[in-house]
């Protein structure tokens, strides 16, 4: 049986989540990189490892994103970049077994869970005026709100900061996956879940 890195096992890691399950993908591979094989084939990346699909949220182009209440622009430093980044994730995962004793893939899949959110709003036109409609979220579009929420909060954490970005990444899953309220991603989820509510 493979380990990733050839250090966590994949055995015995649980999801809990039964909408989610069906997309997260845990297949056994030392080092997650399929070379894009499933690129540009309808619901391919559900079969992609989840590790891998995090590897690729990581390596996002610039953009602007608020984070407590101040913009902060990131420049796309990690884009194509995917062994970098993998061995970014390998260094946050060590950091996460060494805080918490515990598999890093199994808290990842918890923090994926976390921070997936079940509703979000959407405009609707009708009559030439606009309105905010609650909807509810695709299991694929959950998971890929959360796993882009966590990318993101570890980007952003770093950017321009001497803080490395295996350490903000570390925390975040930490933070994430015991659904603690100081998690950017978790918190994400109950805005967007708090303005469905607001708009149904």
């Amino acid at each position: 049986m493979d380990k990733l890195f050839g250090k966590y096992s994949y055995e015995g890691i649980e999801v809990n989540d039964p909408s989610i399950a069906p997309f997260v993908s845990l297949k056994e591979l030392e080092y997650p990189h399929t070379f894009a094989r499933h690129a540009n084939k309808q619901f391919g990346k559900a079969k992609v490892n989840l590790v891998e699909r995090l590897a690729n949220k990581l390596m996002r182009g610039g953009t602007g994103e608020k984070l407590s209440g101040k913009v902060i622009r990131t420049h796309g430093k990690l884009q194509g970049k995917k062994t970098k980044v993998l061995r970014i994730i390998e260094e946050a995962f060590v950091i996460v077994e060494r805080e918490t004793k515990q598999n890093p893939i199994q808290l990842l899949v918890r923090a994926v869970e976390n921070s997936a959110p079940r509703e979000e709003v959407t405009r609707v036109r009708m009559g030439g005026v606009a309105y905010q409609v609650a909807t509810d979220v695709s299991s694929q579009r959950r998971l890929d709100l959360a796993l882009r929420n966590i990318a993101l909060a570890a980007i952003t954490s770093s950017f321009g900061k001497s803080t490395k970005l295996s350490d903000t990444l570390a925390k975040e899953i930490i933070l994430a996956s015991s659904g603690s309220a100081d998690s950017y991603s978790v918190r994400r989820r109950n805005e967007t879940e708090r303005m469905a509510k607001s708009a149904r």
